[in-house]
């Protein structure tokens, strides 16, 4: 009752519970000494990922996460005790002593959401994701065991790119709605498309190839990750959103050009069995 009392109480896993249903209940299987400080971190990336969908122009969408920038670097303008995610936060990286540079760069890296550029090639995306996705698995991991997080690493830069392909085309038609691409050039280039061909969605045959292409990709990832040796299991929660990854990128592979109009998230109960699944086999 009291940890009950204890989790409705805590403002990071009640913004969770509304902003990133996945992260909150792969907090609530972590170890319970956990919970508060990894339900800070995936608020505090939440709040970041959000920042396009909340401002108009990018310029207010740059003033955002600059406070969040500050705030890290221990320059930021007036108290953050009122933002109940940025006091959890510090708290957090004091205990935890995590690597503030990290979190900076995963807010230099989403300055690119804010804008309508391409990314080039895969090496962009990699590069992107490997800065937000994987550096969040990896942080999580220092949080549940400093000392078996380097054990991880490699699985957690594979799991991460593997996880934002799956989110890039989870997101596909919003994206889509305001001109947004997070499919790399050079794979729209080798199936014979541009941004603008990909976008406008009427070369049905194309598409469908540079969508089984992207999602191809992140499967390649996602093996590459469980290939890289077992994740200790004092890890293993960090690396368990992962598990909603495979069901669809491979789901994309099926449903090719139907990505930019279709929504590909299963219900949430399935998402919730799939998360279980995968604490208690421990296999993401």
């Amino acid at each position: 009752m009291a940890e009950s009392l204890k989790q409705a109480s805590d403002p990071c896993l009640a913004m969770l519970r509304e902003t990133d249903r996945d992260r909150y209940l792969a907090c609530l299987l972590s170890p319970e000494d956990k919970r508060g400080a990894l339900a800070a971190l995936y608020a505090f990336n939440a709040e970041i990922a959000r920042v396009r969908d909340v401002v108009r122009e990018p310029l207010p969408g740059e003033i955002r996460l600059q406070w969040w920038r500050d705030l890290l670097e221990g320059n930021a303008q007036g108290d953050s005790g009122g933002n109940p995610v940025a006091v959890e936060l510090l708290g957090a990286i004091e205990k935890y002593r995590l690597p503030r540079q990290t979190f900076v760069d995963m807010i230099e890296a989403r300055i690119f959401d804010l804008y309508d550029d391409p990314l080039t090639d895969r090496l962009a995306l990699e590069g992107y994701a490997g800065e937000t996705a994987s550096a969040l698995i990896q942080l999580a991991s220092l949080i549940l065991s400093a000392d078996d997080a380097a054990r991880s690493a490699d699985a957690a830069g594979h799991a991460g790119v593997a996880q934002a392909i799956a989110g890039f085309l989870l997101l596909m038609p919003i994206h889509r709605r305001r001109r947004q691409l997070y499919l790399p050039l050079d794979i729209l280039s080798a199936t014979g498309l541009d941004r603008d061909m990909f976008l406008d969605g009427e070369d049905k045959p194309r598409i469908s190839a540079a969508v089984e292409a992207f999602a191809g990709l992140g499967l390649e990832h996602l093996a590459r990750a469980r290939k890289a040796g077992a994740v200790p299991a004092s890890v293993l929660p960090a690396f368990l959103p992962v598990a909603l990854a495979e069901p669809v990128l491979r789901q994309a592979v099926r449903a090719g050009a139907a990505v930019l109009d279709t929504p590909l998230q299963s219900p949430q109960w399935r998402r919730q069995l799939r998360l279980l699944k995968a604490a208690v086999s421990r296999r993401f």
